[in-house]
């Protein structure tokens, strides 16, 4: 059952009505968690907020056995949110059934009350189901939310759970199952960490129009030298590193409608995308601001590379390519006329979409440190191939400037930035 509160548009759950206004001195953290497997954590660590002043709602998103502490908002209430009839899917006894509910259910309740302003900041502890509801349920947050999520995974390979929103990751070290001497510390901290987030202030920062860049460090020369120009013409900038998560979080900014301009000079992750390396950004990388019709300037930075792990990592199939190891981390393959020419056709196609004023920027004598004249990855042959094919396939009235540089030569950094410049006054005349 859900009634409406003094906010208007937002229902909340029957649990929060009639809910005090939060004082100005103390602040809301939402314990979101399994409760019934994991109560007696969520309730430690949710007095430990207390102490610290705050207020506490526990949500519970647990489907097992009864819950071993009362919640703020009941598991019944997370299941009906989702659309789903708790006592029907209890009595199902599928637990992947039950996880994936409270993963729908959670969002659709933390994101209301957010809205709402009835809560400043979430906490959830958990394994493998739990961690994947605190996540979901944390992603229907906005960026700058304080979110933290005390897992068993932490330690892995969180992209999945973190996504492209600021979740805190902080490892449980033991499990999620009991309190003990390492697990009251941990979460002791994990508690102090969550309210340290709800209590810092923020700057106000003055309100200038966004724009957003892409950048690698073998494009940092360039990128720093376009955002001083473009602050100084009175623009915030913004600049994602071109690793996957970085393009997917620019994209999405972008889709939210708060970008008045893109400066995509490092466009590298289609390489990774499409030859089959760790940093690419998916296959939508690069429609946003083609779709919504903001004005963009894009560049071909460091499409010469794809990037892979330590080289017992790379797969058989490329033995004999180009590689250049980065850091002991990281191997770069260089990429070859056919792969480029296939870029070149993908990227065009991007923007054939564009709705708005874009410019391409093709910097004749190398995309990136490596590939500069003298570099290892130079190799003329495959950037004719990359250059060709996009201009071949970008349709009629999508300019493309040529200069006989480097990407990261000052003049190629200044075209950039003025070219977006002049896109921008032309978009708001």
């Amino acid at each position: 059952m859900e009634c409406r509160t003094a906010c208007p548009n937002i229902l909340l759950p029957a649990s929060l009505a009639g809910a005090l206004v939060v004082p100005s001195r103390m602040s809301t953290i939402a314990v979101i968690g399994t409760l019934d497997t994991k109560g007696a954590e969520h309730a430690y660590v949710a007095e430990l907020i207390r102490r610290r002043g705050h207020e506490t709602w526990l949500i519970d998103v647990g489907s097992l056995g009864d819950p071993t502490v009362a919640p703020d908002i009941r598991r019944e209430e997370v299941a009906e949110a989702a659309g789903v009839d708790f006592a029907e899917l209890l009595a199902k006894k599928d637990r992947g059934e039950s996880v994936t509910v409270m993963s729908i259910g959670a969002p659709i309740i933390l994101a209301k009350l957010a809205e709402a302003g009835r809560i400043h900041g979430v906490i959830s502890l958990g394994g493998g189901g739990g961690t994947a509801i605190g996540t979901s349920a944390m992603r229907a947050l906005p960026t700058g939310f304080p979110k933290l999520m005390v897992s068993t995974l932490a330690s892995g390979n969180v992209a999945p759970y973190v996504g492209v929103k600021d979740i805190v990751m902080f490892p449980s070290v033991v499990d999620v199952a009991g309190l003990n001497r390492i697990s009251r510390q941990l979460l002791a901290r994990a508690a102090g960490a969550i309210c340290g987030m709800v209590e810092a202030e923020i700057p106000v920062a003055p309100d200038k129009p966004i724009l957003v860049a892409s950048q690698f460090g073998n494009t940092t020369a360039c990128v720093e030298r376009a955002r001083k120009t473009l602050e100084a013409a009175g623009y915030e900038v913004i600049v994602f590193a071109a690793t996957g998560t970085g393009g997917r979080t620019m994209e999405s900014l972008i889709e939210a409608g708060l970008v008045a301009g893109v400066l995509d000079v490092t466009t590298t992750e289609w390489a990774d995308e499409l030859v089959g390396g760790v940093l690419s950004a998916g296959s939508t990388r690069l429609e946003a601001a083609a779709r919504l019709g903001v004005p963009a300037v894009i560049a071909t930075g460091c499409l010469d590379m794809v990037n892979f792990g330590p080289p017992d990592t790379i797969p058989a199939a490329f033995a004999g390519r180009c590689f250049y190891q980065h850091n002991p981390q990281v191997t770069l393959l260089r990429t070859n006329p056919e792969e480029n020419a296939r870029l070149g056709h993908i990227i065009a196609g991007k923007l054939n979409l564009s709705t708005g004023p874009v410019t391409v920027m093709l910097p004749l004598r190398g995309g990136s440190v490596i590939s500069a004249p003298g570099g290892p990855f130079h190799d003329p042959t495959a950037d004719a191939a990359l250059f060709g094919a996009l201009k071949a396939t970008l349709r009629p009235g999508i300019p493309v400037h040529e200069l006989d540089t480097v990407i990261n030569d000052p003049a190629f950094a200044d075209a950039c930035a003025e070219e977006l410049l002049r896109l921008l006054g032309s978009a708001s005349r």
